[in-house]
Formats: C-alpha cells, sequence, structure tokens
C-alpha cells in the first residue's frame, strides 16, 4: 500500500536548486536509505518528506490516518526537561505512563544513559542526538524519517539499532552513511544527485551494482547522441535552408540536441599522499595514565607508533577514546607517564568537532590559509583551488562564503584544511560522522597510499575494515587491549574468546552436576551451526589465508635483499612476526570451522 506520494516538487535555496521536478513515494513497510553528496539536499527531502518544510512548487499526497515521525540531525529539547522527560515526550498520557516509561528506561540503558534525571540540556551534542532518537522510537508512527540515526553510536548502540529497525514494522525513510547499516536495514536506495532522485531496489551493495549499470547506459546513449549531433551539424554547414516546414523541423531537432546538457562523470575526490617525510622517531607513549573523579580512562598504557602504523580506536562511548587522542596532540595532559614525538613528526588532527570557522570567510581563503599548494610524491605541485576542486568544491561554490555551506560540506572543508597542511601523522576522530557516502569512499583510498601513520577513532565499522590493520580497544577500567586486523577480525577474537569461557563454563557445571544431560544435549545444537560471522569468515578463510601466506614469501624475499640495511631490516622482520602471527590464528580459526562444519555434514546424512 502507497503511504506517501510526491509529484513534481521542486525546491531551490537562493540559485542552487536542489530538487528538480521529483517524483518519490513511501510504501508500506519500506525501508529506503537515501545517500548522495554533501549538499545536495538529502536532508532537504527527508524535511518535505516529514512536513518539517515547504516546498516550491508540487503536490505531496498521503493518507488521513499516515502518521510520520522525525528525527533531525541536531535535536532541540524544551528547556528544564530531564533525560527520560525528554525521552517520553509527547508519547505519554497517565493511561499508558508507567509502559512507556519503563520501555524508555530499558532504550536509554541500551544507549548508554543511567541518571535519568540528569537535565537533557546539560547533554553533549550526541547525548541529546540519542535521546531524540528514543523519543522517536517510542512514537507510534507509520513512517519513521531519521536523518543520520547511527551518528555518536558506538558500535553494540548500532547493531542494536539494526535490529531494532529490522523488526520495525511501519516504513523507514533514511540518510545514513553506515555502509554495513544500509546492506543489513534497507530494501531501496534512493539517490540525490544534481536535483534529481535515482531508485534502486536492494541494499547497499546491490545499489553499488545497478548505478554501474545505470551509468553505463548513460555514458553509451550521450555518445550516440554526440555521434549523431555532428552528423546533424555537418548537414547545416552544407547549406540547409529552413524553407519547408520538414526542414524548419529537422533544424529545431538539432537546435534542441545542442541544448540538451553534457551528462557530467561523477566528480571524485582523487587525492595522491602528501604527507611530509619523517624521521626515525614517532610518538611514544610511556605508562600513561588518565582519571577523571574515580573513573579510570587510561592506566599505566604504553606503545611506540611504527611508520605506516594503521591503528583503529573502539570502545563505547566516553571511555576515554577521544581523551588519549587529546593527549598526544598535546590538548590534554596525561595524570602521569610520559610522551615522546619525534622533531619530523607533523599531526594533522580531524576532531569530532569541527574547529572555528569564520562564517564570514571565503571557502578558498580558508583554505589558503593552512597553505597555498602542496608538493605530492612526484614533486608536483597543487594548488589550493585545484585541490577544492577535487574536494567537490567547484569554482562557484569555492568564492561563496562558508556560511552558505551545509554541515556535510563545512565538514569536508574542515578535512581539506588539515590535508593541505601535509601531515605525516594523521589522526582521525569520528571523522564518518557528516561526511557522505562518496567523499567517504575516495578518503578511504587515499588512506590507502598515504605515507605516513593512520590513527582512527571510529564507530564506523565498514570505514575500519578499510583502513585499518590493528585495533585498540578500551576494555574498561583503564585497560586498552590490542587486536591485529580489522573489526570484523575483532568480532571473530571476541567471539572465539566468548565461546571459550561458555565451553569453560559448561565443562565446570558438567563437572559439579552429573544428571546433566539435558544441558549438554542443549550445547551440542548449539555448536552445530554456524553463527553469521562463522558462515562469512568460513566462506573467506582459505582466500585470507593464501593472502597471508603470499605476503610471508614477499616479506622473506625484502628480507634477503635488506641483510646490510639493519633499519630496514628490522621493519621488515617486525612485519613479518606480525603477519607470522595472523597466519597461525587464521590457520587454528580454518581447523575449527572445517570441524565444525564437518560435523554438520555428518548430522544431516
Amino acid at each position: 500500500m502507497n503511504l506517501l506520494t510526491m509529484e513534481n516538487i521542486t525546491k531551490s535555496y537562493t540559485d542552487k536548486v536542489l530538487l528538480d521536478h521529483v517524483g518519490f513515494s513511501i510504501n508500506e513497510n519500506e525501508k529506503i536509505g537515501v545517500i548522495g553528496v554533501n549538499g545536495m539536499g538529502k536532508s532537504t527531502l527527508l524535511k518535505i518528506a516529514a512536513g518539517i518544510e515547504h516546498y516550491d512548487s508540487g503536490k505531496i499526497s498521503m493518507g488521513n490516518q499516515i502518521k510520520i515521525c522525525y528525527l533531525p540531525q541536531t535535536p532541540v529539547f524544551t528547556e528544564g526537561l530531564s533525560v527520560l522527560q525528554a525521552a517520553v515526550q509527547g508519547n505519554v498520557d497517565e493511561l499508558n505512563r508507567w509502559t512507556i516509561e519503563a520501555e524508555a528506561k530499558s532504550m536509554l540503558n541500551q544507549l548508554g544513559f543511567t541518571d535519568y534525571d540528569e537535565k537533557a540540556a546539560h547533554m553533549s551534542g550526541g547525548q541529546k542526538k540519542r535521546i531524540a532518537l528514543i523519543n522517536v522510537l517510542l512514537t507510534t508512527a507509520d513512517i519513521l524519517v531519521l536523518d543520520e540515526p547511527t551518528n555518536h553510536l558506538d558500535n553494540a548502540m548500532s547493531e542494536w539499532l539494526e535490529e531494532y529497525l529490522i523488526q520495525f514494522r511501519g516504513a523507514i525513510l533514511m540518510v545514513t552513511h553506515d555502509r554495513y547499516f544500509l546492506d543489513r536495514v534497507v530494501n531501496r536506495i534512493v539517490e540525490v544527485d544534481q536535483g534529481a532522485l535515482y531508485s534502486y531496489p536492494g541494499n547497499y551493495a546491490k545499489f553499488v551494482e545497478l548505478k554501474e549499470e545505470r551509468q553505463n547506459i548513460a555514458f553509451a546513449t550521450e555518445r550516440k547522441r554526440k555521434s549523431l549531433l555532428r552528423i546533424e551539424l555537418e548537414w547545416l554547414r552544407r547549406g540547409a535552408r529552413a524553407r519547408s516546414t520538414k526542414q524548419k523541423a529537422h533544424i529545431d531537432r538539432i537546435k534542441a540536441m545542442q541544448e540538451m546538457k553534457d551528462i557530467q562523470e561523477e566528480k571524485r575526490v582523487l587525492l595522491e599522499s602528501t604527507a611530509s617525510r619523517m624521521g626515525n622517531k614517532t610518538i611514544e607513549l610511556e605508562n600513561i595514565s588518565k582519571s577523571y573523579g574515580n573513573k579510570n580512562l587510561i592506566k599505566d598504557y604504553n606503545y611506540i607508533f611504527l611508520k605506516n602504523d594503521r591503528i583503529g580506536i573502539i570502545g563505547p562511548n566516553g571511555c576515554g577514546k577521544t581523551t588519549l587522542l587529546k593527549i598526544m596532540n598535546g590538548i590534554v595532559k596525561p595524570d602521569s607517564g610520559t610522551i615522546e614525538i619525534g622533531k619530523t613528526i607533523r599531526m594533522g588532527y580531524f576532531s569530532q568537532e569541527n574547529e572555528y570557522m569564520d562564517e564570514s570567510e571565503k571557502v578558498i581563503d580558508y583554505v589558503k590559509e593552512m597553505g597555498e599548494y602542496i608538493r605530492t610524491a612526484d614533486g608536483s605541485r597543487i594548488t589550493a583551488s585545484q585541490m577544492l576542486e577535487r574536494f567537490l568544491f567547484d569554482g562557484t561554490l569555492q568564492w561563496s562564503k562558508i556560511e552558505k555551506l551545509s554541515g556535510g560540506e563545512k565538514r569536508r572543508l574542515y578535512l581539506l584544511r588539515i590535508l593541505m597542511s601535509a601531515p605525516n601523522v594523521l589522526i582521525l576522530d569520528e571523522p564518518t560522522n557528516d561526511l557522505d557516502i562518496q567523499t567517504l569512499t575516495i578518503l578511504e583510498d587515499y588512506l590507502d597510499s598515504f605515507d605516513g601513520i593512520i590513527i582512527i577513532v571510529s564507530h564506523d565499522r565498514y570505514f575500519l575494515d578499510r583502513t585499518v590493520s590493528r585495533l585498540f580497544s578500551f576494555e574498561g577500567d583503564g585497560k586498552i587491549c590490542q587486536f591485529e586486523g580489522g573489526y570484523s577480525d575483532y568480532l571473530i577474537r571476541k567471539e572465539i574468546e566468548n565461546k571459550s569461557k561458555e565451553i569453560k563454563q559448561f565443562t565446570n557445571k558438567e563437572k559439579n552436576n552429573q544428571n546433566s544431560s539435558k544441558d549438554t544435549w542443549k550445547q551440542r545444537e548449539k555448536k552445530l551451526k554456524f553463527t553469521f560471522k562463522e558462515q562469512r569468515e568460513f566462506e573467506t578463510i582459505d582466500e585470507d589465508i593464501a593472502v597471508l601466506e603470499s605476503k610471508i614469501e614477499r616479506l622473506e624475499s625484502e628480507i634477503m635483499a635488506n641483510t646490510s640495511n639493519s633499519a630496514k631490516l628490522n621493519e621488515l622482520m617486525e612485519e613479518k612476526e606480525t603477519i607470522g602471527q595472523q597466519l597461525e590464528e587464521k590457520m587454528e580459526r580454518w581447523v575449527y570451522l572445517n570441524d565444525l562444519n564437518e560435523q554438520m555434514e555428518n548430522a544431516k546424512a
């Protein structure tokens, strides 16, 4: 059943057309993800659908009983409300108060709140967003309209929200950059691009495939049009006259073809690594400790960063991840311990909150303050204007004032300013918040070739899998544990640890209770089935092992070639040891998974 229909909707801001006579509909039980470059109109589309913002022309139709609930990017609460009151506002009457408040408290616990009486006004921006999310989820609605619901959620919270929205029986229209989230939750993708909407059935992975097909067809059609136009223009040059009605119609068709806009190839944030040269000494942390009140965030932490380290930092909100970054940047002092930073180290710190921007300043001047140009690895120069072009700021936008940019565009501009400083240590604190997927994709490619150290705090599981090779996990009471690999590898390791604990507990229980045959049967049944993560791992583990073996072969060849270069030799030996450890762990998993698979096959026989 159709819930909402938009027809020929147009919306402009000053001279910028965001939606140009677009059509759009939401059907019952549809879960729609809206994507597109920042500033293209994603949030505007959501606001129009939710009835929050007016449109210039067109028509919107929906049933009289359809209820829409909207989550804005930046929520605002009535002054004086407590956390619990803000969460239930508009959803409570005397008949359902007890039930709604109990459900709200359960959700608040899931999203990290324990003091329900604290004033909502005292909360951080991220905490306010989570309170507003709970308020929306408690509302009985036919359509949920969610603008960046995964921002400021840690990994466990994101997984909880995924499950909640998958089970939600109404329709969902949401903007999010979280690609794993889109893959699991949505069944349609709508792309906002240059005033038009493009709809693709399926999740994000299917969208990538279908968009490439659409673009290939469009470019083929464009090539045919240009070829035909060349032939027609030649006909005109031969002296055609508009003497007859037939000839005049022919000339009008040529004119119309000339006036058609060329299909623009998708702009890409194409960047080359521009890091400054780094010496042997990098960043050395020794016995770092930091507490606030009775809460230990970091306790006796030691680490020496290696050249080309790719580090991801994870943990629940408020555990100390950002504090660790600020300690490394000299913004926060540790309670004890020392930090030594090499003389050649140049840090680029991309914080969660944009640094102060003078919004009356022009875009290009803001970037030029950091540098007129940067040098690439081959010695060539890229000017500030060229970098802006590559970062999706065209000539007109470069001379606009910052105040005219969307929130996502300001975030992208802030990132570009940091890269213009040519750092050799890039520290990114929640870089995926408010950046569009296209920018994230090319940023990931840029980080692949970055010649320096990368340290990332992120809750974006896809981004971590794509960019890091080692994780620091905040495990509570100041303890930071190290895991090799990306986020999916970390989940596998944690799952192994949890299963080992379960087996140990079961074994102890069996020893203490000889009459536990029923429990034994339950345990056996549980083990004879792959989890979702185990199934994914089983399908790819042979290829993973082959890649690791290939890396070790390459490293052994390089070691033989660098026997007289002690610095390089030490670096290669360290890398080989790390890869060897990963291979050993993969082989242990291979034995476990194949044994379990064999048991499953035997059980079927």
